[in-house]
């Protein structure tokens, strides 16, 4: 079965005055459907061809196919880290948990916006899971991914400059600062419970 592009979760306009509908329709329209159609290209008669996305992401190995694989995974999980009139701050376990690692929410936002802006060249910043329950910001250049590791991302932000550059030009700063407004906790903190629950259950 072929790899599809997942729909967006909200239209293309939902995201103003922070993203605009332009920037999602190179984000979305171009790139993000341009790497599921380079991936079936790559997998088709293969042993990915008929694999979950996240085992392609996990055993592919350094590449073409992992590249537009984690890709694919990389933009959904961003699209959904993302809604419209969101923002604010997290709540529950996960704000207890971010105000243990960092100190204060402030504290992480800093952290977390020092790893975007200081991100060189193309990549992605996250806030992570670690196995001890912990929470911790990092950021991955390129396609990489926190899936091929220990850790469970729980939000990112892309700063590759097709994520940006349309309504900020090279200001990736602002971008940053604009895309606080849009983080989707209510994600994340069911990532983290997730993680949680699944972390338990191995025990």
């Amino acid at each position: 079965m072929a790899f599809t592009l997942p729909e967006l979760p909200y239209p293309k306009t939902a995201l103003q005055p922070h993203i605009s509908p332009e920037t999602l329709d190179f984000h979305y329209g171009k790139h993000h459907a341009g790497y599921v159609k380079k991936l079936n290209e790559l997998v088709a008669g293969g042993k990915f061809e008929n694999a979950k996305l996240e085992d392609v992401v996990k055993q592919a190995g350094p590449g073409a196919i992992f590249n537009n694989a984690a890709q694919i995974w990389n933009h959904t999980f961003y699209w959904n880290s993302m809604a419209p009139g969101a923002g604010g701050k997290p709540s529950g376990e996960l704000d207890a948990a971010i105000t243990k690692a960092f100190g204060s929410f402030e504290a992480f936002q800093k952290a977390f916006a020092d790893a975007c802006i200081g991100q060189f060249g193309s990549g992605w910043a996250w806030l992570v899971r670690k196995p001890d329950g912990s929470v911790a910001v990092e950021k991955t250049a390129n396609a990489e991914t926190p899936l091929t590791g220990a850790n469970v991302p729980l939000l990112v932000c892309d700063v590759w400059e097709h994520a940006y550059y349309i309504d900020k030009r090279n200001d990736r700063a602002a971008y940053v600062a604009s895309w606080w407004n849009l983080v989707n906790w209510k994600f994340a903190a069911e990532n983290f419970a997730k993680a949680g629950k699944a972390t338990a259950a191995a025990r």
